[in-house]
C-alpha cells in the first residue's frame, strides 16, 4: 500500500527529489501506461501545494487527447501548436507560464487557472507520447525549480513507459 504523508522540506529542490523517489517506487515493475499515468498524476496532485489540475494529454497521431488527470473536467482535444499544451507538444520544449492571461492563445479549460507548466513527453525513438500539464490558481506559482523538478519527474515517468 502506498501512503502519502505530510512532510516539510528545506527547499523545492528537496521536495522534487523526494517526489521523484516516491514516483520511482510507485511505478516500479508496472508497464501499463494508463495505470502509471493515473497514479503518477494522483501522486503529484496530492503532494504539491496550490494546484488545481495535473494530468496528461496523450498524442493520438494527429492531436492531443486528455488522459488520466486530477482536477475538474478538462478540454478533450488540443491541436498541436494551440495553447500551452499544444505549444509544448509542437516545440518539444517545456512551457513555463507564470501568468496564463499573458500567453497568447491560452486555452482556459478551468477559469481558475492562472499559471501553468507543461512538459513534453518524448519516447526513446523520438516520437511524441504526449504532455504532462500542471495548472495552478495562483499567478507566478511555477518557477525554474518547478520546471526542473517537473522535467525530472517526467523522466521518471518515461522510464516506466520504456520498460
Amino acid at each position: 500500500m502506498f501512503e502519502l504523508k505530510p512532510h516539510s522540506y528545506a527547499s523545492k529542490r528537496e521536495h522534487y527529489e523526494d517526489l521523484a523517489q516516491q514516483a520511482r517506487g510507485l511505478l516500479a515493475g508496472e508497464r501499463e501506461l494508463i495505470a502509471n499515468a493515473a497514479n503518477f498524476g494522483a501522486l503529484i496532485y496530492h503532494s504539491l501545494p496550490d494546484l488545481n489540475w495535473a494530468g496528461f494529454y496523450l498524442y493520438d497521431g494527429s492531436e492531443l487527447v486528455v488522459g488520466p488527470f486530477q482536477g475538474k473536467p478538462a478540454c478533450i482535444r488540443i491541436a498541436l501548436g494551440r495553447g500551452v499544451c499544444g505549444t509544448a507538444a509542437q516545440t518539444r520544449e517545456t512551457q513555463l507560464v507564470r501568468d496564463v492571461n499573458a500567453f497568447e492563445g491560452h486555452i482556459a479549460c478551468d477559469a481558475a487557472s492562472q499559471s501553468e507548466i507543461v512538459v513534453p513527453l518524448i519516447k526513446l525513438d523520438g516520437s511524441l507520447l504526449g504532455v504532462w500539464d500542471v495548472d495552478s490558481p495562483v499567478i507566478d506559482r511555477f518557477d525554474e525549480d518547478d520546471s526542473s523538478g517537473m522535467q525530472t519527474l517526467c523522466a521518471v515517468f518515461m522510464e516506466s513507459v520504456r520498460g
